[in-house]
């Protein structure tokens, strides 16, 4: 979803004294349920008071993020709720907001290097492809001892029943290499 506005790429939403919210790029109407998926697309936004033009915002964020957790899909532990609401009026308040930013934009960045490194691994994990072959090895055992059963690729299709045994012998030589390369 593109965010285009007449405010620099910000899409103004507009709240009515009855309690309504209007999108100003879409001309239509929405829920915070259509605010919340912004969020989650990425799209920024920004909440104004229709009569006073004063920004909400806040106010609104705070709003999604008490319905979510109302809603029985709780990120917020209690005792952090507890921590957070004692900070309040205590010295270290202003310096709170910006202390939490920081931790959350690490902790996507840690989640997104963590995808990628899982991702990376699963085509160089010697386990993942010990499974792959693994699996291609019960083909092949399907087809030499279940009539009319395929196996996993054209290499593994012998032309003479008495093949089989030879191309299944040869793919434990060749696991039992790998499994020893990986001991080593």
């Amino acid at each position: 979803m593109a965010s285009d506005s007449k405010n620099g790429g910000t899409v103004i939403i507009k709240k009515y004294a009855n309690r309504r919210l209007y999108n100003t790029s879409t001309s239509s109407y929405i829920t915070l349920d259509h605010l919340a998926q912004m969020v989650k697309d990425n799209v920024d936004f920004k909440v104004m008071d229709a009569k006073t033009g004063a920004d909400l915002t806040h106010a609104i964020l705070t709003q999604i993020i008490m319905e979510e957790e109302a809603a029985g899909e709780q990120m917020l532990p209690t005792n952090f709720l507890r921590q957070l609401i004692s900070m309040y009026g205590n010295s270290m308040q202003a310096f709170l907001p910006g202390y939490l930013e920081a931790s959350m934009e690490h902790f996507r960045d840690n989640q997104a290097k963590m995808r990628k490194a899982i991702e990376d691994s699963l085509g160089s994990n010697p386990l993942a492809q010990l499974a792959q072959r693994n699996m291609e090895m019960f083909k092949a055992a399907a087809a030499a001892f279940v009539p009319g059963a395929q196996a996993g690729s054209e290499e593994q299709k012998p032309a003479a029943e008495g093949d089989d045994l030879d191309v299944l012998r040869k793919q434990m030589a060749e696991m039992q290499k790998k499994l020893d390369q990986l001991s080593n």
